[in-house]
């Protein structure tokens, strides 16, 4: 009897214990219950706040990396734009003195019958040449035709013809020279083709 009264001194001692500590930390049994209920249900809470925020930060950072993607395709297309208007720079400027080079053309082309056409003459191929020399220092070249397989991207055909010294769908006579500024076709050669 004695063991078991010390026993039982012993638990009530244990539990008188626990029951100070519990207090002295300020949380009895039955809110220890409670405070562990509340705790789960905060867990769950910050799961799903965190479950959310983590779907918030994955589209954040999707829409920073199609915004980036989109920056560097803009930076791109602006960088080839401003390239190709460097290249083509002359453009305008070439175009219009394209006449010009054809009207030098059919002046060199008329038969000088005296000293003083002659020299005349001389002056005005000088100066078709400096021009065409300019011009091509800008890019531009003359378009190859007759002789050449008819392409409907450098050629302009007017006329059909037939001539056995021509293979067919072949540039038989030149009408109008054409031109290329750089790799772009500014005026196509105006041609007749044979059949």
């Amino acid at each position: 009897m004695n063991q078991e009264t010390e026993e039982l001194k012993n638990e009530d001692v244990n539990l008188a214990e626990e029951i100070n500590s519990v207090e002295k930390e300020g949380v009895t049994p039955e809110e220890s219950t409670a405070t562990e209920a509340n705790a789960g249900e905060q867990l769950e809470e910050l799961q799903k706040e965190i479950g959310q925020l983590k779907s918030k930060l994955e589209e954040a950072d999707n829409r920073y990396l199609r915004l980036q993607a989109d920056f560097d395709n803009f930076r791109r297309r602006t960088r080839l734009d401003q390239e190709a208007a460097e290249k083509y720079r002359a453009q305008n400027v070439v175009t219009d003195l394209l006449s010009v080079l054809d009207n030098f053309e059919r002046a060199l082309q008329i038969e000088a019958d005296n000293e003083q056409t002659k020299s005349l003459l001389q002056g005005m191929d000088m100066v078709y040449r400096g021009l065409l020399e300019a011009l091509k220092k800008e890019g531009l070249e003359p378009i190859e035709a007759v002789g050449k397989e008819f392409d409907p991207h450098q050629h302009h055909a007017v006329m059909q013809g037939e001539d056995g010294n021509f293979g067919p769908n072949t540039v038989i006579e030149e009408f109008q020279k054409g031109y290329l500024l750089k790799d772009r076709v500014i005026r196509p050669s105006m041609v007749k083709v044979n059949q």
